[in-house]
């Protein structure tokens, strides 16, 4: 039993159809890549995924539980997390408040009110948690610092350890690259292999660098114009004729 299973979603808008009998699956641990040009659909079947569209046809799975109908703060218990393809973050708040306010979250604690009005202090446990997740995340150093003052490839960290913090059992990635530099993008991927290694954490990673998805996906699928068109182990996607010519651009 696959820990996601998405089984011919099809989604449509005003007629049109942008996804077409869609199904892609995730297993425990496990890393999974999703590209495709601009207008493939990406973003409408990871938001099927999420809760946020409805499918007109087929179903998501979780656990083995049917999810399809399911709004996203039950999806958000059962164990999904995600970032966003913008930066989500609050200025005038620390990369440790960020991780912090996401445990009391996950807690249920009732104690979020006042982290607003600055009432409350971290617990010993709470801050324990905390300070395993800036170290894994290579965030020690800022960790009093307003996420303001990070840079952009921090920053994205700073969202990746907001959702950690959680505890998910599949963390969904929206372009987590977008904005970053060469380097910066290396450090990512290194960094998320590092967490999938020390938590165990599936990840579908929905991306436009080829490199990144190549160096951190076992399995890949392509969305063209709402129809998957290639899925399977990472190379062998990428050397399939039909993706070069729709996502690479290349002639063959």
């Amino acid at each position: 039993m696959s820990l996601l299973e998405a089984r011919d979603v099809t989604k449509r808008f005003s007629g049109i159809t942008a996804l077409d009998d869609v199904s892609l699956t995730v297993e425990d641990g496990e890393a999974v890549g999703l590209i495709g040009p601009n207008g493939a659909g990406k973003t409408t079947f990871f938001n099927c995924l999420l809760g946020l569209l409805k499918p007109e046809a087929g179903e998501v799975l979780f656990d083995g539980k049917d999810i399809t109908r399911y709004p996203v703060y039950r999806r958000a218990r059962l164990g999904f997390a995600r970032t966003f393809q913008r930066i989500e973050l609050f200025t005038g708040m620390t990369v440790r408040d960020h991780l912090l306010v996401a445990e009391r979250a996950r807690l249920g604690t009732g104690r979020f009110w006042k982290d607003v009005l600055n009432l409350s202090k971290p617990t010993v446990d709470e801050n324990e948690r905390t300070d395993r997740t800036l170290t894994l995340l290579g965030l020690e150093d800022v960790a009093e610092s307003p996420v303001e003052a990070l840079s952009l490839g921090r920053a994205r960290l700073v969202e990746v350890g907001r959702a950690l913090m959680t505890e998910p059992k599949l963390l969904l990635l929206d372009e987590p690259s977008s904005g970053l530099d060469a380097h910066e993008t290396e450090s990512l991927a290194e960094t998320l292999r590092a967490v999938q290694a020390e938590r165990g954490t599936a990840v579908l990673l929905v991306e436009h660098d080829v490199e990144f998805v190549r160096s951190f996906s076992t399995r890949l699928s392509v969305l063209d114009f709402g129809h998957l068109i290639a899925a399977g182990p990472t190379a062998d996607v990428l050397a399939d004729d039909a993706v070069r010519r729709a996502y690479l651009g290349e002639r063959v």
